[in-house]
């Protein structure tokens, strides 16, 4: 199996993630501000579950926020060490070829 990934795709990854938490953000205080005017309209169950969203969407909020953020670190981590990897493995090549004795491959005379 080949795996085959450009140097820039976790960092292009992390920042589409980024403008989607901020989009995620956005979208859930649109919902809350189209839920203002339901305020007062339902009675018995539909009120307590109302009031439970409303009560409760800060929370949410954060909760959605938290776990984008911590997606946001896996792929910042991630980032990190596959650079570092494909760093050390440009070092280690260049490495065994400063120790390689390349006139011992030769085929031809001297």
């Amino acid at each position: 199996m080949k795996f085959d990934m450009g140097n820039q795709t976790l960092a292009t990854l992390t920042k589409q993630s980024r403008g989607s938490s901020t989009d995620m953000g956005s979208l859930i205080k649109q919902l809350i501000a189209a839920a203002e005017p339901l305020e007062g309209r339902f009675n018995g169950a539909g009120k307590r579950a109302f009031d439970l969203f409303k009560a409760n969407s800060d929370e949410i909020t954060a909760a959605l926020n938290g776990s984008l953020s911590a997606i946001l670190g896996g792929q910042q981590g991630m980032d990190q060490a596959f650079m570092s990897g494909e760093q050390e493995s440009a070092d280690n090549a260049r490495q065994s070829m400063a120790s390689a004795n390349f006139d011992a491959a030769r085929f031809g005379g001297r």
